[in-house]
């Protein structure tokens, strides 16, 4: 009875030498819970459509810049006018504000500051929502500035350029007139078949065919932010209506909600009318330059006024700021009067 009274108290003391070391020893520390997943935000994507819009500007805009004051002859006139007549203004207006989304996406602040409020799908996609409904939200994200500095930099490099071919090509309408000009013999002839020449340039007032090149090279610009060597630039606030709509179709990009299954909202957002109207004024006015003209030198005149100082005045109207628009109530000779017709 003893022994097994001692058995029993030492299964007791060997339970409770259990029961003490196992309260002493350190627990398994519990598994962290995993890390939510997070859907990663889409790449940068801008559609073929943008890029080749604005192929057809930044094509335009070149050739159009290789007009150059000192015409040999009366056809190098002619030639110059069907070079500047080769547009259709509203095609000519998109292509402006599609490449202006272009040089936006060459901003790395405004990029990550789109992108950088877009972390989930849902706050994307409330992003995406706030864009087309209100492109003018899009002016408003961190980097604006230097998205808008780039577009206003670099098409006022195009602006002064034409506007001082236009200042030579309608300082020497003026020059060849003048008798010790050799060119004075032809120029104060009349220009030949003047209905015909009009009519010719209604004719090439059509939409052009993208620049394959062109296309491809801003389309890679566009989706990689990188090619096209701008100087960064700040401009701020207030933006025209053209220059927001740049700002909203590159936030889109930003996003990656630009890309070909996007076509219907950066087509929307590349239609401005103020920006279309005062191409297609300028096209109005050459063709009333070109029927008011009679000698050659007058529509050396027109080349200068209607083809290289309009252009370059309404880009700078899209640059901004904008201002404003009225109907012109006047015919072109009481605006403009051309070298030598004796208006005041």
């Amino acid at each position: 009875m003893t022994q097994a009274f001692l058995r029993r108290g030492l299964s007791v003391a060997a339970i409770a030498a259990a029961v003490l070391l196992a309260s002493c020893s350190t627990p398994e520390p519990e598994a962290p819970p995993p890390p939510p997943v997070v859907a990663p935000l889409p790449a940068v994507s801008l559609n073929q459509g943008v890029a080749q819009a604005a192929s057809v500007y930044v094509a335009y805009v070149r050739e159009v810049g290789t007009i150059q004051a000192g015409f040999a002859d009366a056809e190098s006139i002619q030639a110059a006018i069907r070079k500047g007549a080769a547009s259709e203004p509203g095609q000519l207006s998109r292509g402006m504000i599609a490449y202006g989304s272009i040089l936006a996406l060459q901003s790395p602040e405004y990029v990550a500051g789109v992108r950088q409020f877009a972390s989930t799908p849902a706050l994307r996609q409330e992003m995406i929502s706030r864009i087309v409904a209100d492109p003018a939200y899009a002016a408003t994200l961190p980097g604006a500035d230097a998205a808008a500095g780039l577009i206003t930099s670099t098409l006022g490099k195009d602006i002064a350029a034409l506007t001082a071919i236009a200042e030579a090509v309608e300082g020497d309408a003026y020059t060849i007139q003048e008798r010790r000009d050799p060119r004075r013999r032809w120029a104060v002839q009349p220009v030949a078949d003047r209905s015909g020449r009009l009519e010719g340039a209604k004719a090439l007032s059509v939409a052009r065919l993208p620049s394959a090149e062109e296309s491809a090279r801003l389309f890679a610009a566009a989706n990689s932010g990188s090619g096209l060597n701008l100087t960064p630039a700040q401009r701020g606030a207030p933006f025209t209506p053209a220059v927001v709509n740049s700002l909203a179709i590159a936030a889109l990009a930003a996003l990656g909600a630009a890309g070909e299954d996007a076509q219907a909202n950066t087509n929307a957002l590349s239609t401005e009318s103020n920006n279309e109207f005062c191409l297609s004024m300028s096209k109005l006015m050459l063709y009333q330059c070109l029927a008011a003209s009679r000698p050659s030198y007058e529509d050396m005149f027109c080349t200068g006024r209607h083809i290289l100082r309009d252009l370059a005045t309404c880009t700078a109207q899209y640059t901004g700021p904008a201002p404003a628009q009225t109907t012109p109530t006047v015919t072109i000779a009481e605006t403009n009067p051309m070298p030598g017709s004796g208006m005041k």
